[in-house]
């Protein structure tokens, strides 16, 4: 069995625990993990022993290319996904029906009810994204491409980076730097912030704010492979190192190696939080830490598990996840470092290759 065929099976092992005979995949990623098939408009029926994938006339040979060997029903040009799911449900005698909470919207909900009185549904929540938090070798792999993509984009970003370009100037060049470099897209519109600027965690572009404003320049970024994503953060310095931001620095890079340190298998999310979280209390600055530590990446910029006060889940091998410790000081600016590491049997590996020491952040 591939590797795809394997996720579907631990899909249907699932239904016995859901107490439902099937399960109605509708998040398009979740597909995309279950079948192969990159395309929209489409649902997944996985029953104890099929799984079928509904969609339309657009996609089929889409879908003969991408998932040979998949059952597929493709609907009626007169016919909406709903009632093709429906019918689907009808011919199977299905008396149980567990779905996506979070993918299916109310009045698709409703409207599947009404077409299907005598079945009991169930919501769920996070099933396939569970499987999904713990990467094979070739997600992993893919991973590793995704974030090859990001660091060569950024050595050209950084080569080519002037005085007097604004922010967005930064952020289009960027894009345009990671599709030479082999990535489909960014991961996500990149964050580009100059001086107090980055003060905004997530921060959006402007035409106005220049390199050369400030002092420093905060950048996150990340790749899209295929398609699998990477996520990264540096802070580079245009201007001169102040004493202020020397000691905002260190402290976040301290707080990061800290955090990565306690990443292994075993671990509790919120005490990997917690032991950054000590370094940049301890330095004064607690309150300007206002994010989780970091979360899961893969198909999705954000997936399980969630470094964050709080958070419960047990990191296990195979996980990949973020950690990007932060300072952000309103009127005065922002400090995070961000590097995608992998939970291994025995501890963790940082994934990432951009230097991150305070004298590999000045740009001459």
């Amino acid at each position: 069995m591939d590797g795809i065929g394997t996720r579907r099976e631990k899909v249907t092992h699932s239904l016995q625990g859901l107490k439902a005979a099937a399960l109605l995949v509708s998040n398009p990623t979740n597909i995309r993990y279950l079948t192969g098939f990159t395309g929209e408009d489409a649902a997944l029926l996985v029953t104890s022993d099929r799984a079928v994938l509904v969609s339309d006339g657009r996609f089929a040979k889409q879908i003969e290319q991408e998932c040979p060997d998949l059952d597929v029903q493709i609907r009626a040009m007169n016919q909406t996904l709903i009632e093709a799911i429906g019918a689907i449900c009808r011919k199977l005698k299905l008396g149980s029906l567990a779905f996506e909470a979070h993918a299916l919207s109310v009045a698709e909900h409703l409207s599947l009810r009404e077409k299907l009185p005598a079945v009991e549904m169930t919501a769920t929540s996070g099933l396939v994204e569970a499987f999904r938090a713990i990467k094979d070798a070739d997600e992993v792999a893919a991973i590793r491409e995704a974030i090859g993509y990001a660091e060569r984009a950024f050595v050209m970003l950084r080569n080519g980076l002037r005085r007097g370009e604004t922010e967005k100037d930064v952020a289009d060049a960027l894009e345009g730097y990671l599709r030479r470099c082999g990535a489909s897209a960014a991961s996500f519109p990149p964050i580009v912030a100059v001086g107090e600027r980055a003060a905004l965690p997530h921060a959006r572009p402007t035409a106005e704010a220049r390199i050369g404003d400030a002092d420093f320049v905060l950048i996150d970024w990340g790749a899209t492979g295929r398609p699998y994503k990477s996520d990264l953060t540096r802070v580079l310095v245009t201007g001169k190192v102040t004493p202020k931001f020397e000691k905002v620095y260190r402290a976040v890079l301290a707080a990061q190696e800290r955090g990565i340190a306690a990443i292994r298998p075993g671990a509790i999310a919120r005490e990997v939080d917690a032991e950054a979280r000590s370094v940049i209390e301890e330095a004064g600055f607690g309150r300007f830490f206002s994010h989780g530590l970091g979360h899961g990446l893969g198909m999705d910029i954000h997936e399980a598990p969630r470094l964050r006060k709080g958070g419960e889940e047990t990191l296990q091998a195979g996980m990949v996840v973020t950690v990007e410790p932060g300072i952000y000081l309103p009127g005065w600016g922002g400090v995070r470092i961000e590097d995608d590491v992998l939970v291994t049997p025995d501890g963790c590996e940082v994934l990432t290759h951009v230097p991150r020491s305070l004298d590999a952040s000045r740009v001459n």
